[in-house]
């Protein structure tokens, strides 16, 4: 394509937020014994905002930087410089492209010109005439770790975090040269893992430690001065003096090598399907190209990259997954719906947390981590207070081991938590949460206990999964002080925090709530006092379709395999499995008393749970998943077996009824916050864009509902 497309794609965004290429000439240092090797162009990638406003990757981003580096290569023909580096603004190099731009891109040939763009940019870096060095300063994310693989050379700063090539989990693949080079550079096996099993395991990323270990950097240097020891690094270079050593580089020509790197690309593909069930096209485009390249050109594996591309940025996936991943949580979640104004936020001086048990001390450990404020533990005798507080210094030893946090910070913590037996000792708690057993007497019990104790304006929370906050807090004095703050388990991981206010819960309680969430780094979603709340109200429903399906005489490996399409994390009855059978009844029967036949409790479920089984599967002699004879005798099952197509389908339409059905009553503001919820609660797929826009694609909405929960074009193609 030619100059006048790419200046006509740039048109296209006018209010692109440019990251500009900042040109700086330096003298480069002399190394021991020898001459300064010359001038050094310095470019730093900066969009002049803070740090919160990462920099990123847009056409006229592209189109400027391009216009920067032709420049460098001819000043380098002239002999006036003898390398080029690229660095970025402070904790960036570049957090890749910029997605708000790409999504806009409703014709194919606009997403050719963006994925040719930054090959032509990228090309020019990699053919300066003069060595090219990147400077990796900070987050280096997609097209921004490509800016680096593109340079001859690359140093990293040990406090560089966020490298990653994630575009598989973001629906696209690695477009400008990535997938090509990295395996060339570590080796097929740790490509894979860095483009494959790191993307779709939480979207993980690497350190700077991490990357240097790998071999993606040549050198990695503390970020005090990382600037001044990588110009000297580069200096060396130049001059001959440092030579860097790439042990993980391979040759794709070397037999064994091809061996190995098809070897690799089909255990990607096997770790796709275990992840995703290959509901998603981006992750298997992106081994497509790493299968095709190994004899490729480098200029062949760019003109696939550009196509496929172009055929992903026009896909629903594509777009549901920038609807999840930018509208959802990068901004929404920085937004609550409904939140009160922050002001009339309380401040918290103390914690108390009634229970020793594992949900109490994950709390515990939670609070005094992050809020770095007293907190206090109490249950029925000395014996669970101690364990639950070995518990929480247990796991500050894990962390200083594995160098999470100082010795100094781990010190601290664990001083911050303590334990009683009396509840006294929250007398002078500004903030007191119960994580105690799941029943609704015994809720209200401790409550009224702790209204006799604590100060009038000390909030109570409950950390409920399913009861009622309203009838917790209905026969207190106070009533408008008890406020949900459900989290979810394991406490350190799911970053989704449900927070219920009940008809009476007052505005400064709830200011208080979301200032506390922010603290503890969670993502807080407003919730109404409904049973079971989002999160399990939904997983609930989709497990009882299920369970309903087998109790009915669906074939057990039918039913919990029906939901495959939709690349759920694990299938309903390994879900069920983890949560442990008797809550998951537990949470059930709380549904069924609110909503009835909805939620139907299955007297097959309780038979398992009468006669101690912990699970429908076992592994059977040769590694397979089977139903133990004895489990099968357990249970009696109908005559009406279902395909697992009409499984599926009637799941769909299900969660398309219930979810039509909170929004009616209000439990939250708008289907983005149940999609909110579902991706940072239960993991539901981000390449799905959450649960509405997946039931708007497979027609249950409008099946069920008449109508779509989002309108064309938010998390899809525009109609």
């Amino acid at each position: 394509m030619s100059a006048e497309d790419f200046t006509r794609l740039a048109d296209l965004f006018p209010n692109e937020t440019v990251t500009h290429s900042y040109v700086q000439d330096i003298e480069l240092p002399a190394p021991a014994g020898k001459q300064s090797p010359g001038t050094f162009a310095l470019i730093t990638l900066d969009n002049g905002l803070d740090h919160s406003k990462p920099t990123t990757l847009g056409p006229n981003t592209l189109v400027e930087l391009g216009k920067v580096l032709e420049g460098l290569r001819e000043r380098a023909d002239r002999g006036e410089i003898v390398g080029v580096g690229v660095t970025g603004k402070p904790y960036y190099l570049v957090a890749g492209a910029d997605l708000s731009a790409v999504k806009n891109l409703d014709q194919r040939e606009h997403g050719l010109w963006m994925a040719q763009l930054g090959h032509d940019v990228y090309s020019t870096l990699a053919g300066l005439g003069v060595p090219s060095f990147a400077f990796i300063n900070g987050a280096a994310l997609g097209g921004g770790l490509e800016i680096a693989l593109q340079s001859t050379y690359r140093t990293v700063s040990t406090g560089a975090g966020a490298l990653a090539l994630p575009e598989a989990v973001l629906g696209l693949v690695p477009g400008w040269g990535g997938v090509y080079i990295l395996p060339r550079l570590i080796g097929p096996e740790n490509a894979v893992k860095v483009m494959i099993e790191n993307p779709l395991s939480n979207n993980k990323t690497l350190t700077g430690a991490q990357a240097f270990g790998l071999g993606i950097a040549d050198a990695l240097f503390e970020p005090a001065d990382f600037l001044e020891q990588s110009l000297a690094w580069a200096a060396g270079v130049i001059s001959g003096a440092v030579v860097p050593e790439r042990a993980n580089a391979v040759d794709p020509a070397d037999a064994a090598t091809a061996a190995q790197w098809d070897a690799d690309v089909k255990a990607g593909r096997a770790f796709v399907d275990a992840k995703t069930s290959n509901a998603a096209p981006a992750p298997g485009k992106v081994l497509d190209i790493l299968e095709a390249n190994r004899t490729m050109t480098q200029a062949e594996s760019a003109a696939l990259e550009c196509e496929t591309l172009a055929d992903l940025m026009q896909t629903d996936e594509f777009r549901a997954t920038v609807y999840a991943f930018l509208d959802l949580v990068q901004k929404r979640s920085k937004r609550p719906a409904g939140a009160p104004y922050r002001k009339l936020a309380r401040p918290v001086t103390k914690v108390g947390v009634v229970g020793a048990g594992l949900m109490a001390s994950q709390l515990a450990l939670l609070f005094a981590r992050q809020l770095k404020v007293p907190v206090v533990m109490t249950d029925i005798d000395q014996a669970r207070v101690a364990k639950g507080v070995g518990y929480v210094h247990a796991e500050v030893d894990k962390l200083l081991d594995r160098k999470r946090i100082s010795q100094d910070a781990a010190n601290r913590t664990k001083a911050l938590v303590t334990g009683s037996v009396s509840k006294d000792a929250f007398a002078d708690a500004d903030f007191v949460i119960e994580a105690v057993f799941e029943e609704l007497n015994v809720k209200k019990q401790v409550f009224a206990e702790l209204e006799a104790i604590v100060s009038p304006d000390c909030i109570l929370a409950t950390n409920t999964s399913s009861l009622s906050v309203t009838a917790m807090a209905e026969d207190l004095q106070h009533p408008g002080r008890v406020v949900g703050f459900h989290f979810f388990n394991p406490v350190a991981v799911m970053p989704l925090l449900e927070i219920v206010r009940a008809p009476r819960t007052d505005d400064a309680v709830l200011a208080t709530a979301f200032e506390l969430a922010k603290g503890l780094r969670k993502t807080a979603v407003l919730v109404k006092d409904a049973a079971a709340f989002v999160v399990n109200r939904i997983l609930l429903r989709l497990m009882g379709e299920v369970t309903a399906a087998f109790d009915e005489g669906t074939p057990a490996e039918v039913a919990d395999n029906a939901l495959r399409p939709m690349g759920l994390p694990m299938t309903p009855f390994t879900l069920g499995a983890m949560v442990g059978l008797p809550v998951a009844q537990h949470v059930q029967e709380s549904l069924h008393a609110a909503f009835g036949e909805r939620f139907a409790v299955s007297a097959n479920l309780q038979k398992l749970i009468d006669n101690g089984v912990k699970s429908l599967w076992a592994t059977g002699p040769d590694g397979s998943q089977e139903i133990p004879e004895s489990t099968l005798a357990l249970m009696s099952f109908g005559t009406s077996p279902s395909t697992s197509e009409q499984v599926l389908r009637r799941t769909q339409d299900a969660l398309a009824e219930e979810i039509g059905l909170m929004l009616a009553e209000g439990v939250v503001a708008a289907p983005e916050d149940i999609d909110l919820c579902m991706i940072l609660g239960a993991g539901w797929p981000m390449f799905l864009g959450g649960i509405t826009p997946y039931l708007d694609r497979v027609g249950a909405s409008e099946r069920v509902n008449g109508r779509r929960f989002l309108p064309p074009g938010v998390a899809s193609r525009p109609a």
